[in-house]
């Protein structure tokens, strides 16, 4: 008790001197409460440049009440996070009846795969600087256990965008479970080198630096690195064991098809460092790759993100699923650690879930949001709860809305239609008040904006895949919304994950899990 109370003395004596106060009376009202359970771990993260944060004190409380309620009977061995990127809660409504429609069903008692999970959690999702969030900020908070601002990736806040020199590092999960012996993986479906993956491994000050073609010439000769290069120099452990999805552009110079100015092929650097690795540019080469023990393996299955999923399967991409995926990446984890101490970490990423919704094409975000639930059915079967901690969240979520009062049943795509029947027994369009029909879909913003259905548009051309959804306000890209997201999970510690947490708490609640933050 009276370590929990010098603590208060300090939390006291930061709150003094920080803009967050309000997120400093949050800690001492809980650390009040928790009293003991404060302490907990403190002496382990005293040395750790993130523990004078007032975010990560706050993170580490709300994982330690958990805790205390109901402490953990058996740490995690593996953590399987799956991130749908843009997933919000409108998102997974939609793709649950879109899934259902699917499966013949009426689509709205259809159960998606990680909903039979038996705890859920709200996430606040805002960043230092940002009310509505970007994947940079909050992929950096989940991976590092504080908030940090809108843009950057692995760094403390208050750095000035593109400033590399004034940039303060901060340690990843990622990072530090290599360093304790943990085999590591992230797939994804956007580039490699894209904000939520990249969050994982490299520290800029600027998200779009993800080859040297997009840092300005004073950050070059600052000596500046981007984000595909940082991948390759990764230093912790013995590297990230297996990285799948897109970016190959990004790691190839100019002279072979690449865009990097330096010359460097990075597939070639990354082979040198890895002589057990092994790079893949196709879905046949994935299939036929065999993993070892000491198998490594670098997958590069387009020059910037992969295919939706729709496309993949329409126009015969030689792009492998997010689930094949998936299993390859888990079964090369787990062949890595048979017979050791530590298990593994692994990220997934339903990475274009959030391009089409930027699109204001619902078809494909609910489609692609099809492909991240197939991928974690598929992980299910290849994993034991008893020993592997999943957790399935967003990292931010979109302005999609679903309105009107269709009936049961009416296609998630199509036209909203009137509860009552006519007198052939159907069910008619419902107008607004322009006398015009409606989806049941829309965004708040974006490129569907300023053009309405007409009296002579038929079901067919809004279930047409490339129809963009109407939106109030004309933007060329539709935005983030700054809702909470849902979090859901199962396996060890998965009860932590309930109540309202702040985002940068699932950091705490994975390191926790794994019997690394006691």
């Amino acid at each position: 008790m009276l370590h929990a109370n010098r603590e208060r003395g300090r939390i006291h004596a930061r709150c003094r001197r920080t803009v967050h106060r309000l997120v400093c009376a949050t800690i001492l009202l809980a650390a009040t409460a928790g009293g003991v359970a404060m302490a907990a771990g403190d002496k382990a993260a005293a040395d750790d440049p993130r523990s004078q944060d007032p975010y990560w004190q706050l993170g580490r409380q709300q994982i330690a009440q958990r805790l205390a309620a109901t402490p953990l009977v058996r740490p995690a061995r593996n953590v399987i996070l799956f991130i749908g990127d843009g997933m919000g809660v409108s998102t997974v409504t939609a793709m649950r009846i879109y899934t259902g429609q699917l499966h013949g069903g009426s689509g709205e008692e259809y159960v998606l795969p990680f909903e039979r999970f038996p705890y859920t959690a709200l996430v606040k999702t805002y960043n230092i600087n940002a009310q509505v969030p970007d994947s940079a900020g909050t992929a950096s908070a989940i991976y590092t256990g504080i908030k940090t601002d809108i843009g950057v990736l692995a760094i403390a806040p208050g750095a000035q965008r593109g400033d590399c020199a004034g940039m303060r590092v901060v340690p990843t999960i990622l990072e530090e479970l290599e360093d304790r012996g943990f085999a590591t993986g992230i797939v994804t479906t956007a580039r490699l080198t894209h904000a939520t993956p990249a969050a994982a491994y490299a520290h800029v000050p600027d998200r779009d630096w993800e080859a040297d073609a997009d840092m300005p010439n004073p950050a070059r000769k600052a000596g500046c690195r981007d984000i595909a290069a940082q991948f390759v120099d990764f230093s912790h452990g013995d590297g990230i064991d297996v990285a799948l999805g897109g970016g190959r552009a990004n790691f190839l110079p100019r002279t072979i098809g690449g865009r990097r100015r330096d010359g460097r092929d990075l597939t070639a650097a990354w082979r040198t460092r890895h002589p057990h690795g092994q790079v893949v540019t196709t879905a046949s080469a994935l299939a036929a790759f065999s993993p070892g023990r000491d198998s490594q393996l670098l997958g590069l299955f387009a020059d910037s993100h992969l295919a939706f999923d729709y496309d993949r399967r329409t126009r015969k991409r030689d792009q492998p699923s997010l689930a094949r995926m998936t299993e390859a990446a888990i079964r090369l984890l787990q062949a890595r650690t048979v017979g050791r101490t530590r298990g593994f970490f692994l990220m997934v990423e339903g990475g274009r879930i959030d391009h089409a919704h930027h699109a204001g094409n619902a078809f494909r975000a609910l489609d692609e949001g099809r492909a991240f639930a197939e991928a974690i059915a598929r992980a299910l079967t290849l994993v034991d709860p008893a020993d592997t901690l999943v957790l399935v969240t967003a990292d931010h979520s979109h302005t999609l809305a679903i309105a009107g009062y269709p009936p049961r049943g009416n296609p998630i795509l199509g036209l909203s239609r009137r509860i009552e029947t006519d007198a052939a027994g159907t069910h008619p369009l419902a107008r607004a008040r322009d006398g015009r029909p409606y989806t049941t879909l829309g965004y708040l913003n974006g490129p569907g904006a300023g053009r309405r259905l007409t009296e002579s548009m038929e079901e067919k051309a809004v279930l047409d895949p490339d129809y963009r959804q109407e939106a109030a306000i004309p933007l060329r890209s539709e935005t983030h919304s700054g809702e909470d997201v849902p979090l859901y999970a199962i396996g060890p510690g998965a009860q932590l994950a309930r109540g309202v947490l702040e985002q940068n708490a699932l950091y705490h609640l994975m390191t926790t899990a794994l019997g690394l933050d006691r």
